[in-house]
């Protein structure tokens, strides 16, 4: 098994390197970049009516969709040193190329350099936003699978009965709501809106966190995140209830159950010594994927909603303004967990059912 992880690990390299490349080229050739967004700022004029952005190269910087010429719009009224200035403050004075491999080797010493118009570095800026996406993303997670894998489980063993019949109302509602929606319904509920003012509306700790003690500060952290955390919860867990039940219930049909139950096996010992570890193999495929994905862009929305300064916002905004650091950072920050996050999912295939072997394949 050493020997595969030493696989997949080297394998990281050569992905993230396509993944890097990829977007890198993908996001230059976007129109808007931040040389364009600076103009515009300074003209007064909106970023987002440029049709197409500075080459990097000292060339021509934008086109104006309603000249047509040369001159960017942004750039009207501005002198061609203060242009160069600005090009160079950004580093698209220097070729597409010498810009693609100094990121490149930034990247390895994980040098993410400064963000382009916050004036603080791009790893501050992760870091400071970190507590938030952990929050939202390990409890939201952790409550999800807590109730999917058990109630999924439940619905298998009990197929067809009134628990899996008004179980499934539950879920087919919970999975018509958005998470957003239901956001929104619980402000309005819980929060102030027009009947209950229980919960804080906006923050991950209140303003008077430092002072509190320690059992306190455990209570008001819980309070802020009750909202949030339910409103991802409620958007998640019929997915994963669903792909549990339908998984467990394909293995209790399968000849190998039939045969242990005519050997005199107890329907417990059958569920949880055959049928878990063939059962939960899916599951456990689909880890990475939900975890990224609300530890990440899931989460947007409801950091939005409930004021909440998380790394889904920061990517958000970093598109946005074309902050070109923190949209690479980011990706790169996240594709290098969701590649490790893969690797411990293999091993987790093996904890669940040891006749798995990768190593001979």
């Amino acid at each position: 098994m050493a020997a595969y992880v030493i696989r997949r690990l080297l394998l990281i390299i050569p992905t993230l390197l396509a993944i890097i490349t990829l977007n890198f080229f993908i996001i230059q050739a976007a129109p808007g970049g931040p040389v364009d967004q600076m103009l515009a700022s300074m003209a007064g004029i909106d970023g987002g009516v440029l049709d197409r952005v500075t080459d990097g190269a000292g060339g021509e910087v934008a086109a104006g969709s309603a000249r047509g010429s040369g001159e960017s719009r942004g750039a009207r009224g501005l002198d061609a040193q203060v242009i160069a200035e600005i090009e160079a403050r950004f580093g698209f004075d220097k070729p597409l190329h010498e810009r693609y491999f100094k990121m490149l080797g930034d990247y390895i010493t994980f040098n993410f350099g400064d963000s382009l118009f916050r004036a603080r570095s791009v790893i501050d800026l992760i870091v400071e936003r970190l507590p938030v996406s952990i929050s939202l993303g390990l409890w939201s997670t952790l409550i999800i699978y807590l109730i999917s894998i058990p109630l999924g489980i439940r619905k298998a063993v009990k197929h067809h009965s009134k628990f899996d019949v008004w179980t499934s109302w539950v879920i087919v509602i919970g999975n018509a709501i958005p998470a957003f929606l239901f956001a929104i319904l619980l402000i309005i509920l819980f929060a102030g809106g027009s009947y209950f003012n229980w919960f804080p509306l906006r923050g991950l700790v209140s303003q008077n966190f430092d002072e509190l003690l320690w059992y306190q500060k455990i209570f008001d952290y819980f309070w802020h995140m009750a909202l949030p955390v339910l409103a991802l919860v409620i958007g998640g867990f019929a997915g994963l209830t669903m792909l549990t039940k339908n998984s467990f219930l394909d293995e209790i049909n399968k000849q190998y159950v039939m045969t242990a139950r005519a050997k005199g096996a107890t329907e417990k010992s059958i569920l949880y010594r055959h049928v878990f570890r063939n059962g939960m193999l899916i599951i456990i495929a689909g880890f990475p994927a939900a975890f990224i994905g609300i530890f990440f862009t899931g989460a947007l929305l409801i950091e939005i909603i409930f004021s909440l300064e998380g790394l889904g916002l920061l990517g958000f905004e970093a598109v946005v303004q074309r902050d070109y650091p923190v949209v690479f950072a980011s990706l790169y920050i996240f594709s290098l967990l969701g590649l490790l996050i893969g690797i411990l999912t293999d091993l987790a295939y093996t904890w669940v059912d040891p006749r798995i072997d990768f190593e001979s394949r």
